[in-house]
């Protein structure tokens, strides 16, 4: 099952079992011998006891004992081996799942889809985890189910009606289990999602908090992380309400189910009925049973848990693209550049804009609105019926457009995984060569250990400026021929900020490639081969940076203010 055929959690959690059946198959069928293993402890144990203790019989004891020593033995080779399979295959998965989010939420066709950045960093890192916990899961269930019943016939051999309790107890609990799975499973939805946002707003607020100070909302932020906060502390506590009291529920009945056997088998011992070494088998076997009939009503609650992660997954991998297929085999022939035709638009009204190859071409908008809109379009980030007009990119199929937004998103993982994206084998030149032009080459010489320095989620560990670096240092490492800038250098200082305008400039002005700056830094206009003014919607004016300087009054005003 292919990600396109995935509509819902349950296609990702087939697809999960079937690609991994091999290490599912043996995971289970180890752990399937391990708990028939325990399940003979008891056993072997009560015949030690008949055969060897009772009668004085030292043959017998020491055949009883090598025999437990023999289930020992592969209690604990087939535990081991049978979770190193699944362990390998639950990783495995997981790092599956991670790669298939993150293609397809940076894929240059776009997703349509309401998450926010934070929230997908979310679903391709602890929802994929999640969802893969299927494979540990689902070998775990069966298992337990196998030591339920090799309990139930180990009872029945001793006496019938021990062997009927705990053959009644099983169904009992599988429909309990089933019977909450429903709402935990929607409660678990609703907490991963309401977390997810939460968890993004954070970032938000931090990433911005400079500018926050600037406007004295601080305040307005608080309240507003407070609430979403509540919200999601709520959705969790439902939850974890419906947990507990399924699990309560279900390990008061498995010790009820358990103590009921220990009581009728001793009476059935002081009676004569079965003897001194059953007796032990039934007790040891009676409280072996707790495990895996708790571990059958937990399960359930976990598989939920899991479940809400497989559909936050499958709602991204189902999300249709934005932008249509490339049609054109020859694309990749012609000499890139971008059109906009009479593009209607938010605020834009008729936007007629033509950026050549082997140009670099800013676009100024008067108002931060206007240059937003024109951002988004050239990032392929609106569908095509929400805008009129046209957007032509040419010079390449998919992936010959990079755009680097204005907030750097950054992910965990070292510096040169942020810049290099997955691009293996890397191209040390190529990097170098990023690395300066962006400026970001001051950020690797602040730590130790350089491009191996380790980020967390969303880069927190690193100042504004610094994320902003390494994000323009991604977007030239790919080289794309191609590329779209929003505003790179809002959170970098001045001297900086020329600096990566000459770097910018030297290593994009050659023939091949085309660059579109959205701007409104004089050092970002002043290295465009032409500037783009946009004004009411539409392009007003074109030229150089010092051509617009001399001949558009209100441009002048607006980039020296």
């Amino acid at each position: 099952m292919t990600a396109r055929a995935i509509r819902a959690g349950g296609d990702v959690i087939r697809r999960t079992v079937a690609r991994h059946r091999s290490a599912l198959l043996i995971g289970t069928v180890l752990l399937c011998v391990h708990q028939l293993a325990e399940t003979s402890v008891a056993v072997v144990i009560g015949v030690l006891i008949d055969i060897g203790i009772a009668p004085g019989r030292v043959p017998g004891m020491v055949a009883a004992v090598a025999a437990l020593a023999g289930v020992f033995l592969v209690l604990t080779v087939s535990y081991r081996s049978g979770m190193r399979a699944l362990n390998i295959a639950l990783q495995k998965e997981a790092h599956a799942l991670r790669l298939e989010v993150s293609e397809k939420a940076l894929s240059p066709r776009g997703m349509r889809s309401d998450l926010t950045p934070g929230e997908l960093v979310t679903v391709s890192g602890s929802d994929a985890d999640q969802t893969a916990w299927f494979l540990d899961l689902l070998p775990r269930m069966i298992a337990a189910a196998v030591a339920v019943v090799a309990t139930a016939i180990a009872l029945l051999v001793v006496d019938v009606t021990l062997g009927a309790v705990a053959l009644v107890a099983m169904p009992v609990f599988f429909a309990l289990a089933h019977a909450a799975a429903p709402k935990i499973t929607a409660r678990a939805v609703q907490q991963q999602s309401r977390v997810a946002e939460a968890t993004a707003l954070a970032g938000d607020l931090i990433s911005g908090a400079r500018s926050l100070a600037g406007i004295g909302a601080q305040d307005a932020a608080a309240r507003r992380y407070r609430g979403a906060s509540r919200v999601a502390l709520s959705a969790a506590m439902s939850t974890n309400r419906w947990i507990a009291l399924q699990r309560g529920v279900t390990a008061a009945l498995s010790g009820v189910a358990a103590a009921v056997i220990a009581s009728v088998a001793g009476w059935y011992a002081l009676t004569g009925r079965i003897t001194t070494g059953e007796l032990v088998t039934v007790v040891g076997l009676a409280q072996f049973l707790i495990e895996p009939l708790t571990t059958l009503s937990g399960l359930p609650a976990t598989a939920a848990k899991a479940r809400g992660s497989a559909e936050r997954v499958a709602a991204v991998l189902a999300a249709e693209p934005l932008l249509p297929a490339a049609t054109s085999s020859s694309a990749s022939a012609e000499a890139p550049g971008v059109r906009l035709r009479d593009v209607h638009h938010r605020s834009l009204d008729g936007v007629d804009l033509e950026v050549r190859s082997a140009e670099i071409t800013a676009v100024f908008a008067h108002d931060a609105a206007d240059g937003d809109a024109v951002a988004s379009l050239l990032a392929g980030r609106i569908a095509p019926e929400s805008y009129g007009g046209s957007v032509e990119v040419h010079g390449g199929g998919e992936g010959s457009l990079i755009a680097e937004p204005h907030e750097a998103h950054l992910f965990s993982g070292t510096i040169r995984d942020n810049v290099i994206a997955g691009d293996e084998p890397v191209d040390p030149a190529r990097l170098t060569r990023a690395l300066r032009a962006s400026g970001a080459d001051q950020v690797v010489d602040l730590f130790e250990a350089g491009l191996e320095h380790p980020l967390i989620d969303r880069g927190h560990n690193l100042s504004g400026g610094q994320r902003q670096r390494l994000a323009l240092a991604r977007a030239l490492y790919a080289d794309a021929r191609v590329l779209v800038l929003h505003e790179p250098t809002t959170a970098v200082d001045s001297v900086t900020e020329q600096r990566i305008a000459a770097g910018v400039r030297a290593l994009r002005s050659r023939t091949g490639t085309s660059t579109v700056v959205v701007t409104g830094s004089p050092a970002l206009l002043a290295m465009a081969d032409r500037v783009a003014v946009l004004r009411h919607g539409r392009v007003i004016a074109e030229g150089t940076h010092r051509e617009l300087l001399e001949t558009d009054p209100l441009y002048a005003e607006a980039v020296a203010r």
